[in-house]
């Protein structure tokens, strides 16, 4: 019989669920100070002007906002952890919840390295990419201690196409790495280095010898190719498990969040990158992320190796009582 953790459900669920909406909340901070130019708002760090609270004014409301918001969500990770490590049975969860731990961390250093050094693009770029990463593992914390995730009964993949563990994987990697794109670009200040669309420039195949073209038409490239990926994996999805609510759900989100982003990014270059298209655009790619990474636990839950041979031992055992 599997070894059922007793802090699945209940109030540990919850309160994980409690910090992946803190996390997301953060990441819409922090966008809103990209966005609004207010990165060096606050000079020093960890102190604001030498001030645990200083006058939230201008820039400064939306930089000591954001790292109010991340200090909340660094002790809610902390308070996460010990709960956790201390009621938690399962070895590999309590090492997730360390890993998150750990993340919101480094996350905490790097936003103050990219104030001290000036917004230095590569350690920019970095912030941003390790809040998703940290945002992925309190998403995976939030449904491995579910109760549905317990509940979970194995069902046997369909054969003849790619499992759909390995391509729910591979388009959450391909989604992550057009996030870390996206951020590169609006840290190097080439989200209008093509200001028109669909063309660059006026240009199908732009001129990529000015500085941020290239990245941008890059960008744009993995954007049509991540609509494609979560496009068919949705499709395989629905079409090979229109049976198990919890793969289409999140199938569903992905297609819906993709869509999203894609008038979302549209909109942010028509604007000229106002501030509550491109803050949207940086919430959207976050949704995404998550959605995708609730599809491929699940998936691994319900579809994994361990999954099919738990389900083909279950089905030897009603084989041999029936028999």
């Amino acid at each position: 019989m599997p070894q059922r953790s007793v802090t699945s459900g209940g109030w540990l669920h919850l309160y994980s669920r409690l910090v992946v909406l803190a996390t997301f909340i953060l990441i819409i901070a922090g966008g809103l100070v990209t966005s609004t130019d207010s990165g060096l708002a606050v000079p020093d760090w960890p102190l604001s002007y030498g001030m645990f609270f200083p006058p939230m004014v201008g820039g400064i409301f939306y930089e000591h906002g954001h790292r109010m918001i991340a200090g909340t969500v660094g002790l809610m990770t902390l308070a996460l952890t010990i709960w956790i490590w201390r009621k938690e049975e399962r070895a590999w969860v309590r090492k997730l919840g360390l890993v998150a731990l750990v993340t919101v961390v480094i996350q905490a250093l790097l936003g103050g390295i990219t104030v001290l050094w000036m917004l230095p693009p590569v350690i920019s770029t970095s912030h941003l990419g390790t809040a998703m990463a940290f945002f992925a593992a309190v998403t995976a914390l939030a449904i491995v201690t579910s109760e549905g995730w317990q509940r979970a009964v194995p069902a046997p993949p369909v054969r003849g196409t790619m499992p759909l563990t390995k391509l729910a994987g591979a388009t959450t990697l391909l989604v992550y790495g057009q996030i870390l794109l996206g951020a590169a670009m609006r840290h190097t200040g080439a989200g209008l280095a093509c200001p028109d669309f669909p063309l660059c420039n006026g240009a199908v195949l732009p001129d990529l010898s000015p500085p941020g073209v290239a990245l941008h038409m890059t960008h744009r490239i993995g954007a049509i190719l991540v609509a494609c990926a979560v496009l068919y994996l949705a499709d395989r999805t629905w079409a090979q498990y229109p049976d198990i609510p919890e793969l289409r759900r999140p199938a569903l989100a992905a297609l819906f969040f993709v869509g999203f982003q894609a008038l979302l990014g549209t909109l942010s270059v028509l604007s000229g990158l106002s501030v509550g298209t491109t803050t949207a655009h940086v919430g959207g790619g976050a949704a995404l992320l998550c959605s995708l990474v609730v599809l491929t636990l699940r998936a691994h839950r319900r579809l994994g190796r361990n999954a099919v041979h738990s389900g083909a031992a279950a089905n030897g055992v009603a084989a041999s009582a029936t028999g």
